[in-house]
């Protein structure tokens, strides 16, 4: 069943649906690019790792046995028996990490293109996941690899490598855009504002000199990972509201649509 947007459904955009999106849209370009890759490169699986604080994993108890209290309260005593002081330690922070695409050459496996599809995250002004985002960033870019950033969240702060007031005279009022950092001489960015009644743009992705970069329609793989992820069932038009709020132009389009479509009475 298709969404009932022309483009990006701000309905996704829900800190309860998106993670899961954001990870079956990398999913979904794969196998598109994969069909579309001159011979020689391969789109791969990747991750951007960073360490959260907040995020902390319980102990494994099959691994470590069963606890016995009695042999704590032993232990505790004879720390203090020896005069030592108890401090408790704060928990160990886990790595956190978000899938992300790399395009390689297949004989020596060189990157030659990364592909981002931004995160609530990336874009959350004193996150160590934006921190690590624009590390990554300028890592890309003084390695020499070209940069696909696509951007489908209205909310939070811009992180993509072109400057906001760029896009902003390119398309004000823009909701959503994709940035493309291509590595030359000099580097530039090839970018793609538009808004949420747009259908999402086709994107051309580039590779090394001399080798023909490859087109992508980003909607059919929306509307693909739209399908397989079954968010049809979990959008809940009709009990929920986007995040963040839609305009009111905005929200009464959105129920026009969602009217038409038999989503709303």
């Amino acid at each position: 069943m298709p969404s009932p947007f022309p483009g990006m459904d701000p309905w996704l955009e829900r800190p309860a649906l998106f993670p899961d999106l954001h990870d079956e849209l990398i999913s979904c370009l794969r196998t598109v690019l994969n069909r579309s890759l001159p011979a020689g490169y391969a789109a791969l699986g990747s991750s951007l790792v960073w360490v959260d604080p907040t995020h902390h994993r319980e102990p494994d108890l099959s691994v470590l046995g069963p606890l016995d209290r009695r042999d704590g309260e032993a232990a505790t005593e004879l720390f203090s028996e020896a005069g030592m002081v108890a401090v408790a330690a704060e928990p160990i922070a886990e790595p956190w990490s978000e899938p992300l695409l790399e395009i390689r050459t297949v004989e020596d496996e060189r990157l030659v293109t990364a592909i981002e599809v931004l995160s609530p995250s990336n874009k959350r002004a004193g996150d160590d996941g934006r921190t690590a985002y624009l590390q990554k960033q300028g890592e890309f870019r003084r390695s020499g690899v070209h940069l696909v950033e696509i951007d489908l969240l209205r909310g939070g702060t811009h992180s993509t490598a072109i400057p906001a007031n760029q896009l902003r005279q390119i398309l004000p009022g823009y909701d959503y855009h994709v940035c493309v950092t291509v590595i030359g001489d000099p580097i530039r960015f090839e970018v793609k504002p538009f808004r949420l009644a747009d259908r999402l743009p086709t994107i051309v992705i580039p590779l090394d000199p001399g080798v023909a970069p490859v087109v992508v329609d980003l909607q059919p793989v929306l509307d693909r990972a739209y399908d397989s992820g079954r968010y049809s069932q979990f959008a809940k038009y009709a009990t929920k509201q986007p995040t963040p709020k839609l305009t009111r132009d905005q929200q009464a389009w959105a129920e026009g649509l969602l009217k038409t479509h038999g989503e709303l009475e």
